[in-house]
């Protein structure tokens, strides 16, 4: 037999597997460029729109428990009357500067924490 000769079932199974090679392949989507791109910058890191924004008038300040007593003004996103209630501060270093009587607008991160807050 000659190194060339190949028997009929020989054939049958490289043609086979190079079928099933190619098939398998087409399943298998390409990489993505973007992910082996060790240059490219991070994407950006965004903070979440805030749920809704008010104003108010700071009633209590309770830095221990991280928490921010206020006045507010109807905040129609959330379909809330004016009324006086607690909120969490996501970060401690909101309450700093802020005194009893400050009057404030404020973006909530959800219902019941306050992510930025600014005097007026």
């Amino acid at each position: 037999m000659k190194p060339h000769d190949f028997s009929i079932t020989s054939r049958f199974t490289v043609a086979t597997c190079l079928s099933a090679l190619a098939f398998a392949l087409t399943l298998t989507p390409p990489p993505a460029l973007a992910q082996h791109d060790h240059h490219a910058a991070p994407p950006a890191q965004t903070a979440p729109a805030p749920i809704a924004s008010g104003q108010g008038v700071v009633k209590k300040i309770d830095s221990e428990r991280q928490r921010l007593t206020l006045a507010h003004a109807p905040i129609p996103a959330l379909g809330w009357p004016a009324m006086t209630m607690p909120f969490a501060v996501s970060n401690p270093a909101l309450l700093q500067g802020l005194k009893v009587g400050d009057t404030v607008e404020f973006d909530l991160k959800d219902e019941q924490t306050i992510r930025a807050i600014r005097r007026q």
